[in-house]
């Protein structure tokens, strides 16, 4: 996630839930991918609260119960949104705690039609900060375990994005040997047996380039992981660029700022490279002053490839079924409509090819079957 800065209110931002209007009802049938969606930023507060209790850890918290920590997550400004976020992130000490997460996780898609999501995971920050003492094999075993349960509990498949905190990693590149780009690589391989698909780039662009972490990706990109970095949500089209022409980017996370660089929206649209784009997440944070000015249907409109997905959900009082609810109850898009996005996730993922022809042709039977 980005840092917006001179931000002193942020839009009201619907809840999560709707009343189940008949448009509600398709979306929550409707089956989806998401493919831009944070696993540690994920995590519900009653999970929030399981993890807590398993390790004494219950007074790091501001509420004991899941409506006080709702309210805590109503966000507020960045710092606040840091807050919980590192509060939530040192919770997770063993790897059972990242086997339930995943878990709960799966849980989470069957509640919502997903049938597929790729997960972002910052592996470095729980390796070696926080004094947190563990390993890399942990987490992969952990994470193995609750999504080969959630597989067989919900039906629903998950695949791994291991990313570079670019902020800290160019913090301590000159002090910390190896690089933390080099370590994270090194973990996004060992991550590959485990469902990890892709290596990523997160955290603030201001300040951060992709440019300095281009030998990482060209390292990624020869072990046969795709290169999925965020660029263009608060740094505009130099971040884009730099992350295709850099780190060789096959989508972009978020790449909403493409809109200001017509020669790059032509590039976008011509050579059909993904955008994740995550409309409550930019209205949060300040990209874009209300829901109404978001640039996504505009984007759209100019054959740019768009995906919607829901970032941090809990944190920014979202889901996915909300994120479209947005396109429809906002934007006008129909149920045709709303369909096509939701193929273009599937299409844009990066699940093995029987997967993912399993995948589509599961969505393109219950699209038949739906007579749109």
């Amino acid at each position: 996630m980005e840092k917006v800065t001179n931000r002193e209110s942020i839009p009201h931002v619907p809840p999560a839930t709707f009343h189940l209007s008949p448009i509600t009802t398709f979306l929550r049938a409707l089956p989806k991918a998401e493919i831009h969606i944070h696993l540690e930023g994920a995590i519900q507060p009653a999970t929030v609260l399981e993890l807590a209790a398993a390790h004494g850890m219950l007074d790091s918290l501001p509420a004991r119960d899941e409506e006080g920590l709702r309210r805590w997550f109503v966000f507020r400004d960045f710092d606040h949104f840091v807050e919980i976020y590192v509060t939530i992130q040192a919770l997770l000490r063993t790897g059972e705690d990242f086997a339930t997460i995943a878990y709960r996780n799966g849980e989470d898609m069957a509640a919502q039609g997903i049938r597929y999501r790729e997960l972002t995971i910052t592996t470095f920050t729980h390796t070696h900060l926080q004094g947190k003492e563990l390993s890399i094999e942990e987490i992969f075993e952990g994470l193995e375990d609750g999504r080969q349960r959630a597989r067989r509990d919900f039906g629903v498949e998950m695949r791994w994005v291991v990313d570079i905190p670019r902020n800290v990693s160019l913090k301590l590149g000159k002090a910390y040997d190896p690089f933390p780009a080099d370590t994270t690589l090194a973990h996004a391989i060992y991550g590959m047996d485990y469902g990890v698909i892709g290596f990523g780039l997160g955290g603030n662009e201001v300040g951060a380039p992709p440019e300095p972490f281009a030998h990482a990706f060209a390292k990624a990109k020869a072990a046969g992981l795709h290169s999925l970095p965020h660029a263009g949500e608060t740094v505009g089209p130099a971040s884009v660029w730099g992350a295709l022409n850099g780190l060789g980017a096959e989508r972009i996370g978020h790449g909403v700022r493409a809109l200001e660089d017509p020669a790059l929206l032509l590039h976008l649209k011509e050579r059909q490279i993904p955008l994740e784009i995550n409309p409550y997440s930019n209205v949060c944070l300040g990209v874009y002053p209300s829901a109404e000015q978001h640039p996504f249907p505009h984007l759209d409109r100019m054959g740019v490839f768009v995906t919607v997905n829901s970032d941090d959900p809990p944190l920014f009082n979202t889901s996915l079924v909300a994120e479209y609810q947005l396109l429809a109850d906002t934007f006008g898009y129909d149920r045709v409509n709303l369909a096509r996005i939701a193929r273009n996730a599937f299409a844009a993922s990066y699940a093995e090819p029987v997967l993912k022809e399993s995948l589509l042709a599961e969505f393109d039977g219950w699209v038949n079957d739906a007579q749109l």
